[in-house]
């Protein structure tokens, strides 16, 4: 009997080998292959820091790195900043982080290479092998030992086993997932000892004697507190799920929410914490089929044969879902599904014997089982292969519980789900605690065997609170200052510093329901806001509001920009665009179409703004109008003083840089990458953007900077950074001197790889401008997608929280629960609406420029309050924020019928090219087009 085949797990097969030498890991650290990477030479660049003196400074010594790409990057090839001191501004505070204490075992910590013959490839029957082991053999040959172990290859213990190598030989039960049968199956289970952990390398970076972190005894302890947790929840990643957690919340469509929590063992500067936060995920509700399947179909009873559609959305919906049968009491067998007959139950029939005598599925179930199948105008399911499939009426199946739901959500499912993770900071803090409190660490026999003690308290951590920067307004055509109060303002009689012009616009109304005479007023209305917010902005359009439908997007686009050009003799420079609620691609065509082909900035509305016209939207559009038509609604007061520590003194561009991936599934769209970079100096308000695709799931930029040859140029050089610079050149009139690059979206494994290949091609993109051009370059990580949360040390202080019950805005922590050594610190900049606010961890890789603390986090928290599109401050600094926005922007450039229709164009491979994004037009990507 072939035993059940479930999805391969790409990391299969790692050994963690611990030892004294440097070694890859698995913890937080991916092995980038090397022909992920463009082919290039390497080369090796002398990176000299500048001496600038400074209290709290300590001078990086000169080093030579071998910036080079196509070979694996070991962590000795460059050192990261180090800590130049710790910041001091501010209003000094308490608050407590979700990090608990972890105190280092004292015993001897060993690894063995663990062997399962026949292979599995299933981490959970893995664990089942390996338990069955540990139950027969622990009080024999394994003198006594608790192993913990990480359902691969690998097996911890403290202390070392009575043997070196050692073959077992088990058998174990196992249900086949096509025809439901229980079987024995033989395991042989070797165990080979592989190394001793190196806990004083531990300590010594623990105390920052040691620059790399031994990644491979972090993975030893992380893998004995995960131990105990991975037998009693579901374990996805690095988090835990359980319906007994929280009673289960509906999502709709037959999904469930299950909370869980998130746990991960990280060295700190206060020694190893354990970072505990809750987390929530879509689970498939297990409901009788007969009910998932009504509620995918949105109906009470389905009473009627399913059509095509219908069939094909729930074969969908169903395909590799788990079920058990509940037509024979007990007896409780389990199958997968592979599909849906496309015959209703009572025309279905099928051979009982070599003979071929058929039989119907109505009648063996009655004869057989006593089972009366009462909705034989349904399908049957179908488990097993193709070649011999087994029926099964729904009404015999139930959907087995605990199966993840990794499909894209719908936007109710995600509303629902938001609505369940969306806690008010006191009580997540408490359901955090709770969580430490049920898994019991001081009872856990794992970690008790390995020595490891948790603490059951928050860590308190000293933070400061900076202060909010003064802004720059107008007012009757002067300048007038304004001070943020908990991280927001108001645009009451005041305008923006720098209005834009716009004299040539028209607008599309898309949606049917809006009348002509409404879509004139909301316009009128709309272009006043822009004139009282201090733009000059044509009251009129210049053709009238234009009707036309969805589908007709393309015609009606070049219908209204054409008529507008021969009526004026001028471009049109703004296309309002009025949408329906519920508009589908509509929106992304437009976007397309005006930013790739006719080089125009729209503003797209929805009806319900039409029909309800609020003040504060119009003030927002304005906002939003003003700079994609070139202008700027705020500036830092220190900025037009000159006052911005290593900004202010020499021309300073400021980049932003951002990849984002495919969604789950969608195995065939490639990544795309966004770079923004400041075109204005000394304000570094402006920002214009560059797009690119690349291959599937690629986290380095790979168009920074390239070379290609030209039949008559010869060699050519290009790329986003090169061009930017360009860019500034022209616009300011000067050539950056400073390079100060937010890079968003790098996990902690990728971050030498990062680091090494896109440093690189800023050293190079820089060079091909001018012989000998090296601006110091400042390299800052920016990371929102972590666990740590941090709390205010007393709730009841209403002067310590905003409304919402947050830590105030400005919070800064670079302490305790912060890296040993290197530079990096946690700044919560905005103030909170609703749910838990997440501060966003800054790490600078790299810095020529020698910022120290203060100068660096007072830059990045004043920037966070120049984000053009609201008068608030935002959770990530802006220049990170915008290249995300325009990477989300150049996902709608894709032609949807591409990737569909051309599977083997799929960036999977690679050596496959991608299909590059059609090119912005110039008029477009000087501004901020994707706001």
């Amino acid at each position: 009997m072939p035993h059940r085949q479930m999805a391969k797990d790409p990391s299969k097969g790692e050994r963690h080998v611990i030892s004294k030498k440097p070694l890859q890991s698995s913890v937080n650290q991916q092995k980038l292959e090397p022909t992920t990477l463009p082919l290039q030479e390497a080369k090796k660049c002398t990176n000299r820091r500048r001496g600038r003196g400074g209290k709290g400074k300590s001078p990086k010594p000169e080093v030579e790195t071998t910036l080079a790409v196509g070979s694996p990057v070991s962590s000795k090839g460059v050192a990261f900043q180090r800590r130049p001191g710790f910041g001091t501004v501010g209003t000094r505070c308490i608050v407590k982080a979700n990090h608990f204490l972890a105190q280092l075992p004292d015993k001897d910590l060993n690894q063995y290479d663990v062997t399962i013959i026949p292979e599995v490839n299933s981490r959970s029957m893995n664990r089942v092998i390996m338990g069955e082991l540990v139950r027969l053999y622990r009080q024999s040959d394994l003198g006594m030992r608790l192993p913990a172990y990480d359902g691969r290859k690998n097996l911890y213990t403290a202390g070392l086993l009575p043997f070196d190598s050692k073959v077992f030989t088990l058998k174990i039960s196992e249900e086949d997932d096509g025809t439901g049968i229980v079987r024995e199956r033989e395991f042989r289970v070797t165990i080979k000892f592989a190394a001793h952990a190196d806990l004083h390398h531990l300590r010594q970076f623990l105390a920052g004697r040691q620059p790399d972190a031994p990644r491979e005894t972090l993975q030893v302890l992380d893998v004995v507190l995960r131990e105990l947790s991975s037998q009693r929840y579901v374990s996805i990643g690095r988090s835990f799920y359980s319906p007994g957690i929280k009673k289960p919340q509906r999502l709709g469509e037959g999904l469930q929410s299950w909370c869980g929590f998130y746990q991960s063992i990280r060295p700190t500067q206060m020694g190893l914490s354990l970072n505990i936060d809750m987390s929530s995920t879509a689970f498939i509700e297990p409901l009788p089929v007969i009910e998932f399947v009504a509620q995918i179909l949105g109906k009470d009873v389905i009473s009627r044969p399913l059509s095509d559609a219908d069939r094909i959305k729930i074969k969908r919906a169903l395909r590799g879902v788990k079920v058990e049968v509940t037509h024979r009491g007990n007896v409780r067998r389990k199958y997968r599904i592979s599909g849906l007959t496309s015959r209703p139950t009572h025309e279905l029939i099928f051979p009982i014997d070599d003979q071929m005598n058929m039989k119907s599925v109505v009648e063996y179930f009655k004869e057989m089982y006593g089972f009366t199948i009462k909705n034989g105008h349904l399908p049957c399911l179908q488990v097993g292969n193709q070649k011999k499939a087994n029926y099964l009426p729904m009404e015999a199946c139930k959907i087995v519980e605990g199966q993840r739901y990794s499909k894209r959500l719908n936007e109710r499912q995600i509303t629902s789900l938001l609505k369940v993770t969306c806690q008010r900071p006191r009580e997540q803090e408490m359901d955090i605690l709770e969580t430490v409190h049920q898994n019991g660490y001081e009872q856990d026999p794992y970690a008790k065997e390995f020595g490891i003690n948790i603490s059951d308290k928050l860590t308190s951590v000293e933070a400061r609170v900076l202060p909010a920067p003064w802004l720059k307004y107008s007012e009757n055509g002067k300048e007038k200052e304004c001070l943020p109060q908990v991280g927001q303002w108001n645009m009451i009689n005041k305008k923006v510093i720098n209005g834009s012009t716009v004299n040539h616009w028209a607008c599309i109304n898309f949606s049917r329901s809006v009348q002509e005479s409404t879509a004139r007023s909301f316009c009128h209305e709309l272009a006043q806001m822009c004139h009282i917010s201090g733009m000059e902005f044509n009251s009129e359009p210049v053709i009238p509001v234009y009707s036309a439908r969805p589908e007709q997007v393309g015609k009606a686009l070049k219908h209204v920009y054409t008529a507008a050009l021969k009526l004026k003799g001028k471009e049109l420079e703004l296309l309002l665009a009025i949408l329906p609620d519920n508009n589908g691609s509509l929106y992304g065509d437009i976007k397309r179409i005006c930013e790739t082909d006719l080089g125009l900035i729209s503003q797209c509305c929805l009806t319900k703004h039409v029909f309800k016209i609020s003040k504060q939207y119009l003030a927002n559009v304005s906002l939003k109008i003003n700079v994609k038509m070139g202008g700027r609604n705020t500036v830092l007061l220190d900025a037009l003083s000159w006052r911005i520590p290593l900004v202010s003194d020499i021309p300073t561009i400021i980049f932003g840089a951002d990849v984002t991936h495919p969604e789950t599934g969608e195995d065939s769209q490639p990544s795309i990458a966004a770079v923004v970079a400041s075109q204005d100096w000394p304000e570094v308000t402006k920002y214009a953007g560059l797009v690119c695709a690349q291959a599937h799931r690629q986290e380095l930029i790979q168009d920074l900077y390239k070379t290609w040859h030209d039949p008559q140029r010869g060699t050519v050089t290009g790329g986003m950074i090169r061009e930017l610079l360009i860019s500034f050149r022209k616009a300011t009139g000067q050539k950056p001197l400073r390079i100060i690059f937010y890079r968003d979206g790098v996990s902690e494994g990728q971050f030498y790889q990062v680091l090494l290949y896109e440093l690189d091609a800023i050293r190079k993109a820089c060079a091909s401008l001018e012989p000998n051009y090296q601006p110091p370059v400042t390299f800052v990580v920016v990371q929102k997608r972590h666990h740590t949360r941090l709390f205010a040390n007393n709730h009841k202080d209403r002067s310590s929280t905003d409304k919402s019950g947050n830590i105030l805005p400005g919070t800064v922590v670079d302490s305790k629960i912060c890296h040993p050594t290197e530079f990096d610190f946690y700044l919560c900049s905005h103030a909170g609406i609703q749910g838990t606010s997440r501060p966003a961890h800054y790490h600078v890789l790299w810095d020529e420029n020698n910022f120290s603390a203060d100068e660096m986090q007072t830059l990045t928290n004043n920037l966070c309050y120049t984000y053009a599109r609201c008068t608030r401050s935002v959770s990530v600094v802006p220049p990170a924020y915008y290249a995300h926005l325009a990477a989300f922007r150049a996902r709608f450039y894709m032609e949807p019928e591409a990737n569909e229709n051309n599977p083997s164009k799929n960036s999977r491979g690679n050596g496959c090219s991608v299909k590059p994004l059609p090119a912005l037009k110039d008029k477009v990507k000087k501004v901020m087009f994707y706001c």
